[in-house]
């Protein structure tokens, strides 16, 4: 009986380390997708909208049979990969064709507009296509993550959850249910929040992230307690270091 009893009392330790740690990781996962193996909904990808200082790779062909027709319309190989800078009014300077305003635009849409410009009042190109990339897709994650900074990607999708995972994961001392996400809409700046943990997050605005984000993982309360903690500390030993100083200097002078 002795040794089921020992065993009983070094089994029962690890069987509650083991719940805690199964419940640590849980909480990544989402409420309802642990019950069900998809979630029925139609999923929206917004389509991005052009801001200020955004970089873009804009590219005309023509249906000429004059191979060169559409040359003077696009910006020379060297410059090509720097792409068009909206500027701070919004706009882009186009290759012969001037001034275009692009904030507010989908790609479509300025690409429509170019269109428009290349074929009225006069047909410049013969039915020309215009193709639009940005080159500058870029998010910032910050606070409680393995590694704070910007995240770039070539693409131009990027989810809240993919954004947290490229920049580490969230530490022990991040808050899943509360990541706030700072985004410039119309020339205004909203701050939206986001839980992790719930399968809600889907269907949020924030769930698809849009590019020039900013992605702040907060931090538990915990972390802000061991952080006023270690500045207290800091301050104590700095006080502590001030008086020694100041009471061997009496020491040697009185």
């Amino acid at each position: 009986m002795k040794i089921f009893r020992l065993l009983f009392l070094i089994a029962l330790p690890v069987y509650l380390v083991s719940c805690g740690t199964q419940k640590k990781a849980s909480a990544y996962y989402l409420d309802k997708v642990i019950n069900d193996t998809t979630i029925n909904s139609n999923l929206k990808f917004p389509e991005l909208k052009i801001q200020k200082n955004d970089l873009l790779s804009i590219s005309v062909y023509s249906a000429s049979t004059n191979l060169t027709a559409d040359i003077p319309y696009n910006l020379p190989e060297a410059a090509a990969s720097t792409g068009f800078l909206v500027d701070a009014n919004g706009n882009i300077e186009y290759p012969r064709l001037g001034t275009i305003h692009a904030e507010g635009l989908t790609k479509l849409q300025l690409a429509e507009e170019i269109k428009k410009k290349l074929t009225q009042p006069v047909e410049l190109l013969r039915n020309p296509s215009v193709i639009i990339r940005f080159l500058n897709y870029k998010i910032t994650v910050l606070g409680q993550v393995g590694r704070e900074g910007l995240v770039t990607l070539p693409g131009e999708r990027l989810t809240i959850l993919e954004a947290i995972g490229l920049a580490g994961g969230i530490t022990d001392y991040g808050k899943k249910d509360d990541v706030k996400i700072r985004r410039e809409k119309d020339g205004k700046i909203e701050i939206g929040t986001v839980d992790l943990s719930s399968d809600s997050l889907f269907y949020s605005p924030y769930y698809n992230l849009v590019q020039n984000d900013v992605v702040i993982v907060q931090p538990t309360k915990q972390k802000v307690k061991m952080t006023d903690q270690g500045q207290t500390q800091q301050r104590i030993s700095i006080a502590l270091s001030i008086i020694t100083t100041a009471a061997i200097i009496y020491n040697i002078f009185k």
